[in-house]
């Protein structure tokens, strides 16, 4: 069992809201997560449910009219805990690349076209590390070739590379100064299930040799029970379970959760019947009262539809479900965050 000595990164109370027009959307709501060190955290949910906005609100990388309003993201560095949503632009800066590099979902067009891969490497190298411009693009055919590109394709424009090739390059690049964590979004959405399957056990090789810890987004379950370790269902921008990926899968306690296992076909066991989630996920403008998924859920009763169930913790995880409000007798609910005016939030590159 992971204890607070082997936690990387620590995110509490976090509140996201857009405030585009004249009442906030509430992207995420009140999410707690843990991240440890060496481990894979999978998030998983359907489109819509706060995936990505929780991410960049990790990452300190939201834009406007996205506001993080509440909470604490704490990085656990050599020199102790640092709240990420209070430093400045030049602490960030530092940190970026350094510690923490991402991903982003849109992976394949994420490279500039019209500079050379080994160029793009080089200006993070030569600013991270203080190489020369022939060191610089040396170390960038190295870390191709650690993602089974041949280095001399550092010479190559991204047009010039296939898409599985640049999704790797885009993998690489993130991990050219050996961060701590590596935040992926989606990475792999955009390539057939073969060239899948490819990048993600070369990710699963880097992460084994170089020890860095993953945050991996993605509304496909079925995946994340290959390469995570825990995993955290979000719905209408709440975590609403959290588990070992295994046991998760093998004993899901959400109905949401079990809805989103069944609409996967299984690759092993005794055949079953594939289902759809009736209806839509809700608006976070206004969200229904209750259990955000009572509309949709076959096993409501009564609480569902008048009372948010907290995420409470048990053998195994956590889960913010009426069916489980056994949980109460021993352990009181996750104090609950009140918003406070929004802060302004530095984004730097």
């Amino acid at each position: 069992m992971n204890d607070s000595r082997d936690v990387l990164l620590s995110a509490r109370g976090l509140r996201v809201d857009y405030f585009d027009q004249a009442e906030p959307v509430h992207a995420v709501r009140d999410v707690d997560l843990t991240l440890y060190r060496g481990e894979t955290l999978g998030i998983v949910g359907e489109s819509g449910c706060g995936k990505s906005t929780l991410v960049t609100a990790l990452t300190r990388l939201e834009r406007p009219p996205a506001v993080t309003t509440s909470g604490t993201v704490d990085f656990h560095g050599d020199d102790g805990p640092v709240d990420l949503l209070r430093l400045g632009e030049r602490e960030l800066r530092a940190l970026r690349w350094e510690r923490i590099a991402i991903v982003f979902q849109s992976a394949m067009n994420a490279l500039n076209p019209v500079h050379r891969l080994g160029a793009q490497f080089a200006d993070v190298l030569r600013l991270h590390r203080g190489l020369s411009r022939s060191d610089a693009w040396q170390r960038a055919g190295e870390l191709l070739a650690m993602v089974g590109i041949p280095a001399d394709r550092a010479r190559a424009y991204p047009h010039e590379l296939s898409g599985g090739m640049r999704q790797r390059a885009t993998i690489a690049l993130a991990l050219a100064c050996e961060p701590d964590l590596v935040v992926m979004d989606e990475p792999t959405t955009a390539v057939d299930v073969v060239m899948q399957r490819q990048i993600l056990r070369q990710v699963a090789r880097l992460k084994r040799e170089l020890g860095f810890s993953v945050i991996f987004i993605t509304h496909d379950l079925s995946l994340l029970i290959e390469i995570a370790d825990r995993i955290a269902v979000m719905y209408a921008g709440r975590v609403v379970e959290t588990g070992q990926a295994r046991q998760l899968y093998a004993d899901p306690r959400h109905p949401y959760t079990a809805a989103l296992r069944s609409a996967f076909p299984p690759l092993h066991g005794p055949r079953r019947e594939i289902t759809g989630i009736p209806g839509s996920p809700p608006g976070l403008r206004h969200p229904p009262a209750g259990c955000p998924f009572h509309p949709r859920c076959p096993q409501r009763f009564d609480p569902c539809d008048q009372e948010v169930p907290p995420l409470l913790g048990g053998e195994g995880g956590e889960v913010a479900c009426h069916l489980h409000d056994g949980l109460r007798a021993s352990r009181e609910p996750h104090e609950s965050h009140e918003p406070h005016e929004p802060r302004s939030t530095h984004v730097t590159g």
